[in-house]
């Protein structure tokens, strides 16, 4: 019987992928008694060009890899492993990830404790050591209009922060892609990773979904994973990043608060995009200032064309019925 699952989504990060690999190999040799038997681990290449896959075969043979025709996002890739994985649970990680010391047996062990966990998230931490973002709130009109420290101190529990300390597991409104163990039965019940978000806000909303089938989603601390945080797509395509990140986030409104939310979301988020570059204007004066500025000014043309869906990171994106850009979503309207 396979009880855990691993499944990693890679496109052209084949030097932290090898890594995370052989992290995943001590991990499962390191358990008493040990997991190897009774794991295993899926990645899915979306079509990378930097031989990825080739090298995961050579080195880690006992890794199973799917290779993808193209960049298919992270829902997609994710999917297309967890379609083939055979486990009671699941471990979606990122291949920038590396596991620490027991991750593994301390977060299979709570899952099968507490029956009622659907989802679960370790503690995430950057090369250096440091806390890093491993719970998400749900998106809304007070996490775009209110500070974001002044919302995790008014409401620790529902916008927590990297600066809380948890000694014990805690019920969380979402948790990271990056490291996330979901239960077989609640993928059964509520679905697989949505689609239609190519990149980000995929996990949370499978976690919303997940909550709202009555299952708890919860962060465990007591066992990392050391997070390279952004570096398959934020340090390499900054700008394209943003786009991505701002795109899922409409459909996420457009399908929790509906198609004129999402409008109103977009042209707020479009007077953000001039002002930053308003105000940044004087930055050029530096190197890293103009480099900032290009970012920015690539944001802003993209909302100025009216979101072209074909904007952000290369790949290969499902045809969508709408794109709640504000050109579009008006559209849209006149259609329902």
């Amino acid at each position: 019987m396979i009880d855990l699952s691993i499944v990693i989504v890679n496109w052209n990060t084949r030097r932290l992928l090898l890594n995370c690999l052989a992290s995943i190999d001590r991990g499962l040799g390191a358990e008493v008694p040990p997991l190897r038997e009774r794991a295993e681990t899926i990645v899915v290449d979306n079509g990378s060009q930097d031989g990825s896959a080739e090298a995961v075969r050579e080195k880690f043979p006992w890794a199973q890899v799917l290779a993808l025709d193209a960049n298919r996002g992270f829902s997609a890739g994710s999917n297309a492993g967890l379609r083939r994985a055979r486990g009671r649970f699941a471990l979606l990680l990122n291949s920038d990830t590396v596991l620490g010391p027991g991750v593994l047996a301390h977060c299979l062990g709570f899952l099968v404790a507490h029956a009622e966990v659907g989802i679960l998230g370790p503690e995430l931490r950057s090369p250096e050591g440091r806390r890093q973002r491993d719970i998400h709130a749900i998106p809304g009109w007070l996490t775009e209009l209110v500070p974001k420290g002044l919302l995790e101190m008014l409401w620790p529990r529902r916008f927590p922060s990297r600066r809380q300390v948890y000694l014990q597991a805690v019920d969380v409104p979402a948790v990271l892609g990056a490291a996330l163990f979901v239960r077989r039965e609640v993928l059964e019940q509520v679905g697989l990773l949505p689609e239609d978000h190519f990149l980000f806000l995929e996990e949370t909303d499978l976690c919303l979904r997940a909550r709202r089938a009555g299952w708890r989603v919860v962060h465990l601390p007591g066992a990392f994973v050391t997070h390279i945080h952004g570096a398959s797509s934020k340090k390499r395509l900054p700008a394209e990043t943003r786009i991505e990140y701002q795109r899922s986030l409409f459909l996420f409104f457009r399908k929790y608060h509906g198609p004129r939310q999402a409008k109103a979301l977009a042209l707020w988020r479009s007077f953000k995009a001039l002002l930053y570059v308003v105000v940044r204007a004087p930055s050029a004066l530096s190197v890293q200032g103009r480099e900032r500025l290009g970012q920015d000014w690539k944001v802003l043309a993209w909302y100025l064309r009216g979101c072209p869906p074909d904007w952000g990171i290369p790949g290969r994106r499902p045809r969508l019925e709408g794109d709640p850009a504000p050109a579009l979503v008006e559209a849209q309207d006149r259609r329902s």
